[in-house]
């Protein structure tokens, strides 16, 4: 039989009948002073010894892992918690943002005896060359051509174009708007056509209407689009020629387009003349919004 042939168990099987009698003789003779197997026994202590190592070095690698998968998770649901909170953080801005604009459209309502709608800005013209906003408001909800759009704190534009639920307002800025409208302080009166996104141009003023940079400028009520007296802007450059009959004034406009978010449609002004004081110059650099809760003020 030759012993390469034998298969594993067998071998297994002979070993163990050779090494169990050794360890029996072996314990027997221990108290005599060592056993044939000592030399076994002390290399199965050390690999006893290696062996409890590793196994200690694994276990604290495995309870290392975990911790850092614990860590890892907790702060995965830090992470979301902080988010959360933001977004909180951010709704509670937005509702105290609005109440603030709300507060101003109670202040005003109380100035004014004005039949206005509020309206959503749901859309701007993205061209360079024109300046026009879509409201969330149309025929449906009583908006007719040339109507007078406003906000709190300036004259915003007109609507020139109508459908069922929306429409679009041409702003004072836009090239193609014209608006009547006179110096508070001196009554000197022109037409404010717009400039740029952030600047209007009162034209057709007399070369002697008095006119000086840091005027107020306002509606004059006599072009059947806006009530009196309501301000548009305030005077930032007057240019005089030399032999002209005119004057141009550049006009710097209480409205914000880029931030505007609501604005109040003038269904019927009463005919009243608006004459709210002087906007400070804290007002004039701030944007201006007003609420928008869709029912006729």
């Amino acid at each position: 039989m030759n012993f390469f042939n034998l298969d594993i168990k067998k071998i297994a099987v002979i070993i163990g009948f050779i090494v169990i009698p050794l360890l029996t003789i072996n314990m027997q003779r221990n108290s005599e002073g060592g056993g044939i197997l000592q030399p076994f026994v002390w290399m199965s202590g050390l690999f006893q010894m290696g062996y409890s190592s590793f196994s200690s070095g694994v276990r604290g690698t495995t309870a290392m892992y975990l911790d850092l998968i614990g860590i890892k998770k907790t702060n995965q649901d830090l992470l979301k918690e902080n988010a959360e909170l933001r977004a909180q953080l951010g709704s509670m801005t937005e509702l105290q943002l609005e109440n603030e604009r709300l507060n101003e459209l109670l202040a005003f309502k109380q100035k004014t005896n004005m039949e206005l709608l509020a309206a959503k800005v749901i859309g701007k013209d993205l061209l360079p060359d024109h300046n026009t906003i879509t409201i969330n408001r149309g025929s449906q909800h009583g908006l007719k051509k040339s109507m007078a759009a406003l906000t709190v704190a300036g004259a915003v534009g007109y609507v020139f174009r109508v459908q069922d639920f929306t429409s679009q307002i041409l702003l004072l800025t836009d090239r193609y708007s014209a608006i009547d409208a006179i110096v508070q302080r001196s009554r000197a009166r022109g037409i404010i056509e717009g400039f740029s996104k952030e600047a209007c141009r009162m034209r057709y003023l007399r070369r002697s209407d008095d006119v000086k940079t840091g005027d107020l400028i306002v509606t004059s009520g006599l072009d059947n689009i806006f009530p009196k007296g309501f301000p548009i802007g305030t005077v930032t450059e007057v240019n005089r020629s030399e032999y002209g009959v005119t004057q141009d004034v550049e006009i710097a406009p209480f409205i914000n387009s880029t931030n505007m978010e609501e604005i109040f449609i003038v269904l019927n002004s009463h005919s009243e003349d608006f004459s709210p004081p002087e906007p400070d110059s804290s007002a004039e650099n701030d944007t201006v919004t007003s609420a928008a809760s869709g029912e006729k003020k």
